[in-house]
């Protein structure tokens, strides 16, 4: 997936409204920026915390810094306030609908989609398994 970058624009206004936020600490803007494109690209990925690119910093430490700001309500009141922005609304928003893989939504497997035939004739054509061994023990 494409590395995920906020304009100029965008950026401002969220750090306007980050300002006005008690619990965070904006020490380092280009720090902060990049936390928050790292938000991004993993609500628009779907992917696993471990995979975040190196390029955002270290998963860990990030994941840190989110589990807090949704603890004290920070995303929250960030889609409040930007519900009335049109192109922060669309970016937050559009951030929270990742794909699903087909099994999620009950897809059949490719094996069960290409065979059409009920279940009992699947039952008669199949081979009967067993655990146990057909074989006669042998005596010491």
């Amino acid at each position: 997936m494409a590395p995920i970058a906020l304009n100029n624009a965008a950026w401002e206004k969220l750090k306007s409204f980050l300002e006005t936020q008690e619990h965070v600490y904006l020490c380092h803007d280009e720090d902060c920026r990049l936390f928050l494109e790292a938000i991004l690209w993993m609500a628009r990925s779907g992917a696993q915390w471990r995979l975040l690119p190196e390029k955002y910093g270290n998963w860990n430490t990030i994941y840190k810094r989110f589990a807090r700001w949704e603890k004290q309500g920070i995303f929250k009141a960030m889609l409040e306030y930007f519900s009335e922005h049109p192109d922060l609304r669309n970016l937050m928003l559009d951030s929270t609908i990742t794909r699903a893989h087909p099994c999620a939504a009950g897809a059949l497997k490719k094996t069960a989609a290409r065979d059409n035939r009920p279940w009992g004739v699947l039952e008669a054509v199949s081979a009967r398994k067993s655990t146990s061994s057909s074989r006669p023990k042998a005596s010491p």
